[in-house]
Formats: structure tokens, sequence, C-alpha cells
């Protein structure tokens, strides 16, 4: 019996010669499996540029509460997010601010890949899930070669580099029920659930508020129906009526991610 011979849509895929001469379909399987977890950008990227990464590629468990990176610690992975969420903080004399959440279509870490040495963040898992991690090094040494991967993560960063300092913008100009559904949209984005594993005190302490005054927004938006709250868990029941309560960051939040996956297909094209 004949060895499988792959389909024209197989062949295309693997980029034809550029990928091998033959593209075993051994490998072309392996390169599916990757490319079918949930992480945005590894399912976006080409075969060809997803073949130069594989090898070095090493799936991992995200464990609540792992830390990923550590604030002015030299950072030796990047981790490309398939389930769970990161909280992404700033940590300063016993004080937390959280800058942004990255879930399956993000990247902890894109910013190491042009240089940078140490982290300005603490980065921690918030939400457990998986993973698929790459050395700095070797990120570094592929997209010297794959201008493909460096043009997706650099547009990804620049949308990440802008929830940060929007983040910093929307503690000062809007108020605690705005910034509370606009926390609950975005997280919500970034695990594509409506159901939440959070609790008030984590809520007070991410945005900086009074625990009370947490609970007491949250009373009201369950009383409206708009959300459900269990222990330790948060239910979205009306998304939209929740996207109307949050301040305009969320929407320019959601569009500087949405333009990001635009140039992620045209990395691909």
């Amino acid at each position: 019996m004949t060895d499988h011979v792959p389909t024209v849509r197989e062949a295309l895929d693997c980029c034809g010669d550029r990928l091998s001469s033959v593209c075993p379909h051994s490998r072309f399987t392996d390169l599916l499996m990757v490319r079918s977890k949930k992480n945005a950008i590894l399912a976006r990227i080409s075969l060809e540029d997803l073949a130069a990464l594989r090898g070095s590629l090493e799936p991992v468990v995200l464990k609540q509460r792992k830390v990923l990176q550590e604030p002015k610690r030299p950072v030796e992975h990047v981790y490309f997010i398939e389930s769970g969420l990161v909280s992404l903080r700033l940590v300063a004399a016993g004080s937390m601010l959280e800058t942004a959440v990255i879930g399956y279509q993000g990247v902890v870490g894109p910013s190491f890949s042009w240089g940078w040495h140490s982290s300005i963040h603490q980065s921690v898992v918030l939400f457990p899930g998986s993973a698929h991690r790459i050395r700095i090094e070797d990120l570094r040494r592929v997209m010297k070669d794959r201008p493909g991967i460096r043009e997706c993560l650099f547009d990804y960063l620049q949308a990440l580099t802008f929830q940060c300092v929007q983040t910093g913008l929307c503690g000062v100009r809007h108020d605690r029920e705005q910034r509370l559904a606009s926390w609950l949209c975005l997280a919500s984005d970034a695990v594509d659930a409506r159901v939440l594993p959070v609790t008030h005190d984590y809520l007070s302490s991410v945005l900086g508020l009074r625990r009370a005054g947490v609970t007491e927004s949250l009373i009201r938006l369950e009383e409206q129906g708009v959300i459900r709250k269990m222990r330790g868990v948060l239910q979205i029941d009306q998304r939209e009526s929740l996207e109307q309560r949050a301040c305009c960051c969320y929407k320019l939040v959601s569009s500087a991610y949405a333009s990001s996956h635009s140039a992620f297909a045209l990395c691909t094209d």
C-alpha cells in the first residue's frame, strides 16, 4: 500500500516546496495539531511560519496563581495563551494595578522578542488554562527569518500596549460601574465565555475600588438582570446591556484588537 498522498488543499497549506519537497503527512498532521489549538495568533500564521516555530513550542499547563513573569527579572519565555486568563499588573509598594487581561487571542511577553531583557509587569494566571511557550532566544532567531511572525506579533503588541495605556486613563476618568462593566466585557472576550470565576475582593483590587462599592455595583447589575452572582462565580446574562454600561474604553480596546486581527489576516496572505 502506498503512503497517503496529500490533497490539493493540504499541499497548498504546506506551502509546496518551501516546506519540504513532498510535505510528509505526519509533519502536516503535527502542524495541524498545533494550529488547531485555540491561540488566535498561532491559528492565523501560515503553516510555513508555524513549521519554523514548531520545534521550539512547548505545551504547558497554566495553574491558577502561577507567576509567568516578575518585575525587574529576566524573562525566559513567551507564552501563546490557549485557554484561561492572565492578568498583567504593575506592582509597587504593596499596591497592584492591573493594566490588561490576556486570553486565547494573545501572547504574554511579546515585547521581549525585540531585545528587552526584564519585565516591568507581573504576569499572573487568573483563570487556569493552557498555553504553548517558546524561549525568547528561539523566537528571536525564528523572527529574523520569518517577517510574517514578526509583523503579527508587532501588531498584537501595539494593541496590548494601547490597552495598558487606556486602562490608566480609564482609572482617572470613568466611574465605578462603567469600569466594572468594561472589565467584565474584556475578560469575557479574552476567555470567550460568559461565566467568570471572580470574587468581589479580586474585582476591587484590580480596579482599585472599595470592596463595598464593587458589591453595590454588582447588586445593581444583578437587580437589572444583567448578571448573576454565585459563590466565587459571576455569570453574564445580558451581554449587550453590559456593553452599554461599559465606558468607551471597552470599545476602544476592542477596536484595537480587531485591527490587529485584520493585520494577522494580511500576514498570511
